[in-house]
C-alpha cells in the first residue's frame, strides 16, 4: 500500500506560487541560463555546473516532485518567488533598462511577455 504524504499547508502554497512566478519551462530556463552564464562560447564538460545562480538552483526545483523537495529546495522557491515579486513590481520606464530588468527576471525563470 503506498502511502501519500502530506505536506505543510505553507509548503503546498509555496510550491503553486513557486510554480506561478516561475512560468518558463525547466528547457527553456536552462537553454536561458546557458546563453547568459557562457555566452556564445564553448560551454564546459558539464553545461548545468556552469549554470549561473541562482537559476540553477531554481532548475533543480523545477526537476524535482514537491514530495521530494528538501528544506534548501522550499527556501530557493521562497527567494524566487519574493525575488520574481519585487522585480516585477519595480518595472521601469521604457528603454534600454526594461531590457536588463526582462534579463534579470528570465535568470529567475520568470517571462514578462507569457500571459498569466
Amino acid at each position: 500500500m503506498v502511502r501519500e504524504q502530506r505536506l505543510d499547508p505553507e509548503v503546498e502554497v509555496l510550491w503553486e506560487d513557486f510554480h506561478a512566478e516561475v512560468n518558463v519551462p525547466s528547457e527553456q530556463l536552462r537553454q536561458w541560463l546557458l546563453t547568459r552564464g557562457s555566452g556564445e562560447e564553448a560551454f564546459g564538460p558539464n553545461p548545468d555546473l556552469d549554470l549561473p545562480e541562482p537559476g540553477r538552483q531554481i532548475l533543480a526545483v523545477l526537476r524535482k516532485r514537491k514530495v521530494d523537495l528538501t528544506p534548501e529546495d522550499i527556501e530557493v522557491m521562497r527567494e524566487a518567488v519574493d525575488r520574481i515579486r519585487d522585480l516585477t513590481a519595480a518595472r521601469p520606464s521604457r528603454g534600454n533598462a526594461d531590457d536588463e530588468w526582462r534579463h534579470s527576471l528570465l535568470d529567475l525563470g520568470h517571462d514578462v511577455l507569457v500571459e498569466r
